[in-house]
């Protein structure tokens, strides 16, 4: 074996030009595959991160207008949803319905203290309104089942109106608001990217309403779904059921709108696995390139020592000592040039993650050790590639014509 090592380094050394040459050509195939892996890393993680603490076996359903007309009434009707549609779903769709969740709005009602006041109203939720929307919380308690089942007056606030309303968002904690004539008691403070508003338990919306049953948006949670299909029957039933419940055509898409968040992410899901795939074909294709680079050198590198390997054949040395050199020695020049490739590309990695940081839409672009393993891999392989056909040349050597060659 040491022997093997040192006759590579001698043929290395011996031909640097052109071993660095054909080298690069490696090293920047591996840098392109490793790049391309590290920003589809950087994809998937993102999406992963955006739907941490989101359900993804939700259904979210809001009222439309209708466009076909159907049982005498006339299309252009608006169908709004209602407090009973939640027993309703739950009912008739007990196989594949878990529960169902409803959100009512306020958004006339202002929130204020005797410092200042914030218009925009107020979000009707249940307990579950938190982890859906991907709320913070900073301080306090979220809202719980024992708000629902008392119908407490509490409230959760985001941070920029807790700021607003009380000087210090720290300190809102315990404090009271008044909104539509009443005091509420703020018993947390959230931060999120996108909303700000403000929520209260559903059952006290109801309560301070006059048990107003008009609802905005419905989240249906699914159970014992497996593939899409299952999703998109799943959302037919739900649809079926309000048709039923508001009469109107079950074919009617604009009569009642939905997300199938169940569905959209099996497909997310699986084209993550293609992006990855395709960054792998890609990568693969440019890796050849210099495959082919140091393919073409062991063929030159086989041609200049035919009198060496005559004179190895002649004194003994078996086909398949000859074959694990040449191998040996293409896949020591992959691999070393390989390897400068990968260490290149984690370096610009993690400068691209230090310099734009983590956003929705790339996060930790970095390979993990997964990856560092098929790349490995890839190593390998693609130098038994390169050297396997010189290799097969060179044992095809007669000993003879070997040593008669000049």
């Amino acid at each position: 074996m040491f022997d093997i090592i040192h006759e590579i380094g001698q043929t290395l050394r011996n031909n640097r030009l052109r071993t660095m040459l054909t080298g690069l050509a490696v090293a920047w195939g591996i840098f392109i595959l490793i790049m391309l892996l590290g920003a589809a890393r950087g994809v998937v993680n993102a999406f992963q991160y955006n739907f941490r603490n989101d359900d993804s076996n939700v259904l979210q359903v809001w009222g439309g207008r209708t466009s076909k007309p159907y049982k005498g009434y006339k299309d252009g009707r608006w169908v709004g949803l209602k407090d009973g549609d939640i027993e309703t779903i739950e009912h008739n769709n007990s196989a594949t319905v878990s529960q169902v969740t409803a959100y009512a709005s306020v958004d006339t009602a202002k929130i204020a203290t005797e410092r200042d006041y914030v218009a925009g109203g107020f979000e009707a939720v249940f307990p579950d309104a938190f982890d859906a929307n991907n709320h913070e919380l900073l301080y306090g308690r979220r809202l719980n089942q024992q708000d629902m089942k008392q119908a407490r007056r509490v409230m959760v606030i985001c941070d920029r109106d807790a700021r607003l309303l009380f000087g210090d968002a720290s300190k809102a904690v315990g404090g009271t608001v008044r909104s539509l004539g009443l005091a509420w008691t703020v018993v947390g403070v959230y931060t999120n990217r996108w909303r700000t508003q403000a929520m209260v338990p559903y059952t006290t919306y109801k309560s301070v309403t006059g048990n107003n049953d008009d609802v905005y948006t419905l989240r249906v949670h699914l159970q014992g779904l497996k593939t899409e299909q299952d999703g998109e029957e799943a959302e037919q039933a739900v649809r079926a059921t309000l048709a039923t419940a508001h009469e109107f055509a079950p074919d009617d898409p604009n009569a009642v709108w939905t997300w199938n968040r169940f569905t959209g992410y099996i497909k997310q899901t699986a084209a993550m696995g293609y992006l990855e795939l395709a960054v792998w074909v890609i990568g693969i294709f440019t890796l050849l390139s210099g495959i082919v680079g140091v393919s073409n050198i062991m063929f030159v590198s086989v041609r200049e020592r035919t009198h060496e390997i005559g004179i190895r054949r002649a004194i003994g040395a078996k086909p398949r000592n000859i074959l694990v050199q040449i191998l040996m020695e293409s896949v020591a020049i992959t691999g070393l040039f390989g390897y400068i490739g990968v260490f290149m590309g984690m370096i610009v990695l993690e400068v691209l993650k230090r310099g734009i940081g983590d956003n929705d839409a790339l996060r930790n672009p970095t390979v993990d050790l997964n990856i560092a393993i098929n790349v490995t891999i890839a190593l390998i392989v693609a130098g038994c590639l390169a050297g396997l056909f010189p290799a097969l040349k060179a044992i095809k050597v007669k000993p003879v014509e070997a040593l008669r060659d000049e």
